[in-house]
């Protein structure tokens, strides 16, 4: 596996910043204006109205290379391209850019094999996704991983966590950081594009979610909640965050700096643990952008619809314009094998509030595993 010389550092953003124009930001280039090239001069959407921007500077004309760096080097867009992942097609992720949509497979304890996984993916690129993240919790996850990543023309992330809770049998007070970090290089030296990382999941804000109605709904929120609390310390992912951005700065891979504290109900949507949690992520953007590291954030899962404008001001705000990448939000608790259709309605509004990229949601969300047939129902409600 390729890495970086001691000290170096790859990423798109550290090349960006000296004003490099590297080949992934012309490529980006020509494919966000693809679509738009294809209309004939007098097509009615070169002339209808433009909409209303909410404070992007999203550009009249062509996307231009020059453009791109630009964007990358502030901050406001991610090309998430692991160099170890060669198979990838360089993508671009900032609210102004087209929209993208990622979408999420991985095995679990009770179902599904590498090549039921493989085709996942596959068919997942076929309709449409524009990333692709690997969520295993079974077995064979390393393997599983390998394959997909080796047959993805998309960037792929994972949630680190997952796995390190795998090695530990399952108990979160067992996990330490060393244990982190080994699975970190492991997965970079695979070619994982991005890495959901909860470190805004504090000691602190952990009692902030005891009057929720559903608590502490993210899987991996939940795991760093019940390690601090157990040790009654701070978050190892937050005490030792700027040895993460040196990791990934060797293999350039991107932070998704995960939502741990996310609303499970329209109830809790809003709430002082989520806003807490983001203000911290906040911070964490600054210090993974002074070390050329990208990223961008991840975003609620369950809002109703008129709080939704609040969130992405907020996020605006508080996170430097760092790309935001939500989770629907669905509008509604009420629908369990519907839930493509009421994160469909949230994710419309959030992306044309400035949202950089929407996580589908299959109609199998709340109930179980998706099957290639939600996969590509959850794909398409979203296309």
């Amino acid at each position: 596996p390729l890495r970086a010389k001691q000290g170096a550092n790859v990423s798109q953003m550290h090349y960006a910043k000296q004003g490099i124009i590297t080949p992934e930001m012309e490529y980006i280039a020509i494919r966000e204006n693809q679509r738009f090239d294809e209309l004939p001069a007098d097509d009615p959407l070169r002339t209808q109205h433009r909409g209303h921007s909410f404070g992007a500077n999203t550009p009249e004309g062509h996307i231009t290379a020059e453009f791109v760096r630009q964007e990358v080097a502030a901050g406001r867009a991610v090309i998430p391209s692991n160099i170890n992942h060669p198979e990838s097609e360089p993508m671009i992720i900032g609210r102004n850019f087209l929209v993208k949509i990622n979408t999420n497979i991985g095995n679990s304890a009770v179902t599904s094999s590498i090549e039921e996984e493989v085709d996942k993916a596959v068919w997942s690129c076929r309709w449409g996704g524009d990333t692709l993240m690997d969520l295993s919790t079974g077995k064979n996850i390393h393997e599983t991983r390998e394959w997909i990543i080796r047959n993805c023309p998309v960037p792929v992330g994972t949630v680190p966590i997952y796995q390190a809770l795998e090695k530990v049998n399952g108990k979160a007070e067992d996990l330490t950081w060393e244990l982190f970090r080994d699975t970190l290089i492991e997965q970079a030296e695979q070619g994982v594009d991005y890495f959901t990382i909860h470190a805004g999941v504090l000691l602190r804000y952990v009692p902030m979610t005891a009057k929720r109605v559903t608590g502490i709904v993210s899987r991996g929120g939940s795991i760093m909640a019940k390690w601090c609390l157990a040790h009654h310390q701070e978050n190892f992912l937050y005490t030792h965050f700027e040895e993460i951005c040196q990791l990934m700065k060797a293999y350039d891979v991107c932070f998704s700096l995960g939502d741990g504290l996310r609303p499970g109900s329209i109830a809790d949507a809003n709430d002082e643990a989520q806003f807490a949690e983001l203000e911290t992520l906040g911070e964490l953007t600054k210090i993974a952008w002074a070390h050329d590291v990208q990223v961008m954030i991840e975003g609620p899962g369950h809002v109703p619809m008129h709080l939704i404008k609040a969130n992405m001001e907020k996020q605006l705000r508080e996170c430097h314009e760092a790309p935001f990448y939500t989770l629907g939000p669905l509008t509604t608790d009420i629908a369990p094998g519907y839930d493509h259709i009421t994160s469909a309605i949230g994710a419309a509004m959030i992306g044309w509030f400035g949202t950089a990229m929407l996580c589908y949601v299959t109609p199998k969300e709340h109930l179980g595993l998706p099957n290639k047939q939600d996969v590509k129902d959850g794909v398409i409600a979203y296309k």
